[in-house]
């Protein structure tokens, strides 16, 4: 279309917009005369910021800046829309300390991103984004502290499933007194309408857009903006900076390298172009910084709270991860040797030798007194043995499997305390039980770090000859954790594991709906001798505080995120000593 048929377009929607608005007895009152800096033939049409500002990636001088602006109604007019950013130590603005303009460009979806600088180091900041008088709601946001800091307040979060439920949790993090969101991917859910966890989405009035699985540009860019309608959401953002990571679901179920389980090459088209998408459009709608190189897969970075703790994010889905290992193929005698050659093979890649050498290095480098691993996965050994998860693993969860996985349960539960109490009473298959190489124990879910045990050591043994404990966050599970990290000796400790539990995506509790959760919990603790807590039916998040003398968890968790009206509790703490 030539430019002068584009332009009347455009006037003849605007001047549509304002006497709509006139009709309708409305003010204006956001949409004033503009001002020398902003388009002056724009200004007159009000700009929509419905999915609100959000901040991210601080560091101690800087940090990210996002809004989504567009002219008028929200699908009327497409035009670029010219802005300008503000940062004030008021939340009436009346002293600016940084300023400058940004496009919410088109070809960006209308979102923006600004890396704001200049600012000074653990201090708390008003930011917005105008447009003459057309004003963004204000959003809080703080820089990384100094040397010096004695409390660092993390809340960390993984798994927000729009269909699934509220997102209650998203609120109670932003009541917790925490400085700085941690989100450990999952952030949406690429599924279907009617799929995985949307049994209430209708009644819940949660229906996913699009309503098919989402693979294209658009649809991934358009799933975003409904997650970002979500009002917990949005305050969440707007409150605290947050620092973020993509798990599989910002892609596509149980993604790696060169494909997902929820992607057919057949039916869907190629790999590559539904990743290249969907790496488009988080760094499009997410408050992250791009790498230096330009690369987007490229996002694992560091982050410095003083000399009190370094925060290295990993990258663990699409820059080296190797297909996983299937339990079905570990447990057919036809295949098992293969299988098992496969998971245990020194070459096997979850990070890949570039992103474990830049780990490395940082380790080295950093005099702080805690080392963080903010990741996806667990990282601690969760291995069962084969006489349990022949049945109870994700392969399949049907009503038979789930009884004899009782029954498996407490036969070697049985054993284990009659080998503890009184081993002169063992049966002969009591004994087999026990023996690890007649029952040898295998990871649950080979999806985690169990899939990828010489990708782990690798990590463990570095932190541990550097002589640098590790604290590890993560989410994935959609239930609570505490676990010591052990090397592959069996005994030697270097470190431990906080796993968060889900914003709203269902836990053991739907998964194995067949079987107590008490005896869920009672089978991971009574099995896996590093796990110290468990948690296996509550939404949550955790609160991490660091200080020079201890990294303490605490879990919270909602009674539901099926209703409006819910309540919250401390569901556990536990602290790790320097």
């Amino acid at each position: 279309m030539a430019k002068s048929s584009t332009n009347r377009r455009t006037f003849i929607i605007r001047l549509s917009s304002i006497s709509t608005a006139l009709a309708a007895g409305s003010v204006l009152s956001a949409c004033g005369a503009g001002s020398e800096d902003d388009d002056a033939s724009s200004s007159a049409v009000p700009i929509s910021f419905r999915y609100g500002v959000a901040s991210g990636d601080p560091l101690s001088d800087r940090v990210v800046l996002w809004t989504h602006a567009k002219y008028g109604d929200f699908d009327a007019i497409s035009d670029d829309v010219e802005l300008t950013w503000e940062i004030a130590t008021d939340a009436g603005f009346t002293t600016i300390v940084s300023q400058g303009k940004t496009t919410a460009a088109a070809s960006q979806s209308h979102t923006t991103k600004v890396d704001a600088t200049g600012l000074r180091p653990g201090t708390s900041y008003f930011f917005r984004f105008r447009h003459g008088s057309n004003l963004s709601p204000v959003g809080q946001t703080r820089t990384l502290p100094a040397a010096g800091v004695q409390n660092v307040k993390l809340a960390v979060l993984s798994c927000s499933n729009y269909p699934a439920g509220y997102f209650h949790v998203y609120a109670e993090a932003r009541r917790s007194g925490a400085e700085y969101a941690l989100h450990l991917g999952d952030y949406l859910y690429e599924y279907e309408a009617g799929g995985y966890a949307s049994q209430d989405a209708q009644a819940l009035n949660r229906m996913v857009e699009p309503p098919h699985e989402i693979i294209s540009l658009d649809d991934y860019r358009r799933r975003y903006a409904q997650y970002r309608t979500d009002p917990d959401l949005k305050q969440l953002h707007a409150s605290m900076p947050m620092i973020a990571i993509w798990d599989d679901h910002e892609i596509a179920n149980d993604a790696w390298t060169d494909g997902a389980e929820n992607h057919n090459k057949a039916t869907e088209g190629s790999y590559a172009q539904r990743v290249a998408a969907a790496l488009k459009a988080y760094h499009e709608w997410m408050p992250i910084r791009l790498d230096a190189s330009g690369v987007q897969s490229k996002i694992w970075r560091s982050f410095d709270f003083g000399n009190l703790l370094s925060l290295h994010m990993l990258e663990t889905r699409l820059t080296a991860r190797n297909e996983p290992v299937s339990i079905s193929d570990l447990a057919n005698p036809a295949t098992a040797a293969q299988a098992q050659a496969e998971l245990v093979s020194p070459t096997r890649q979850m990070i890949g030798q570039e992103q474990q050498a830049w780990l490395a290095q940082q380790l080295q480098n950093s005099n702080a007194t805690w080392q963080v691993l903010g990741q996806q996965v667990l990282m601690a050994r969760m291995e069962f043995p084969a006489s349990i998860l022949q049945h109870l693993n994700a392969e399949n969860m049907d009503a038979t499997a789930q009884q004899a996985a009782i029954a498996a349960i407490q036969a070697y539960l049985t054993a284990k305390a009659t080998a503890a109490q009184a081993p002169q009473l063992l049966t002969p298959e009591q004994a087999a039980l026990l023996d690890p190489s007649l029952n040898p124990k295998i990871g649950y879910n080979l999806d985690a770090w169990d899939g990828y045990p010489a990708a782990r050591e690798a990590i463990f043994q570095t932190a541990y000859q550097l002589g640098k404990p590790l604290v590890v966050l993560a989410g994935d599970t959609h239930n609570a954790w505490h676990s010591d990290l052990i090397l592959l000796d069996g005994t030697t400790k270097v470190g431990e594991e906080f796993a968060t539990s889900s914003v709203s995506s269902p836990g053991f509790e739907a998964y194995l709906s067949g079987i107590d959760p008490a005896l869920i919990q009672q089978a991971f603790l009574g099995v896996i001798d590093s796990l110290k807590f468990l948690e296996t039916q509550k939404r949550g998040f955790l609160l991490m505080e660091f200080t020079p003398e201890a990294a303490t968890g605490s879990w919270h968790a909602v009674d539901t995120v099926k209703s409006r009206n819910y309540q919250a509790q401390q569901l556990h703490t536990a602290s790790m000593l320097g």
